[in-house]
């Protein structure tokens, strides 16, 4: 499988209490979608009262220039209705769906249970079909759980078997809370990796930047040919905890698969020219 990066600008800015003027918003996406990424994941079609930030992601859609990209993208949705607003875009080609295997951290990311939210993603699977998109589910807190309640590695494999079996095929393993460590990384994704070898796993990794670099390693090591990143590490899940732990940097990435001379080849200009904007975002 070929190397893809699906770079996270949505979920770096997410948590941005000051709203970003959509012009802003447009003008880094461009910059991004010049790079050459696989996946944009560019904004959310969710309830404006639960992410404030991301209340004009349709604006901020009919200003991206996408002519002259092979960059896909992606939008985050949290339920059907989310789903039917996305599905009347063409271009977005994903549709992510978050779903924990923590009860706990579901009812506060989407005010359902995760039964509930299975559901919603059985419902999600048929709008997608019908409208020729492709549904990627976020496995989160994957690497342990914060609130509690029982958590193995079990349990993650438990809720991926369901998921496949309603013809979900892209499962991003995602540590929201940056607890997972180079070897359970290794563990996990090899054991998934190898029993169910028809879906297409990803990592979607919250770290400390120290730590980060490693954690890529294990996954590259293990297998894992697609990542999710942000520019400069910027962002985290507002719905997890009080302290944001941030994405996994995408210049981080970068420098792995370099170092492990992987092949992937991406504009450099364009990158810089994109890095160099994003303090215009981000502060």
């Amino acid at each position: 499988m070929s190397i893809k990066i699906v770079e996270c600008p949505r979920d770096a800015m997410q948590g941005i209490h000051d709203f970003i003027p959509t012009e802003l918003k447009a003008a880094y996406l461009n910059l991004l979608l010049k790079v050459g990424f696989d996946t944009l994941d560019f904004g959310s079609f969710v309830s404006p009262k639960a992410i404030p930030q991301m209340q004009d992601t349709a604006q901020v859609f009919e200003k991206l220039n996408l002519d002259s990209t092979k960059t896909k993208l992606l939008a985050i949705i949290a339920n059907l209705k989310g789903a039917e607003q996305a599905s009347q875009f063409e271009q977005i080609q994903y549709l992510g769906f978050p779903l924990s295997v923590s009860e706990e951290f579901q009812k506060r990311n989407t005010n359902k249970s995760i039964e509930e939210s299975i559901q919603n993603v059985a419902e999600i699977q048929e709008l997608c079909i019908k409208h020729n998109k492709t549904q990627v589910v976020y496995l989160s807190m994957a690497f342990g759980n914060p609130y509690d309640e029982p958590y193995n590695p079990e349990i993650v494999e438990s809720w991926a078997e369901k998921l496949a079996s309603l013809g979900i095929k892209i499962l991003a393993l995602s540590d929201t809370i940056g607890v997972a460590s180079p070897e359970s990384i290794q563990s996990l994704f090899s054991h998934l990796n190898t029993k169910m070898p028809q879906i297409e796993w990803g990592m979607h990794l919250h770290s400390n930047p120290a730590t980060a670099y490693n954690k890529i390693v294990a996954a590259y090591e293990a297998g894992c040919r697609r990542f999710d990143g942000a520019l400069r590490g910027f962002g985290g899940c507002p719905m997890a905890k009080d302290e944001l732990t941030g994405n996994i940097a995408t210049e981080t990435i970068l420098a792995v698969l370099e170092d492990k001379n992987s092949g992937f080849n991406y504009n450099k200009q364009a990158f810089q020219e994109a890095f160099n904007f994003s303090p215009q975002i981000f502060g």
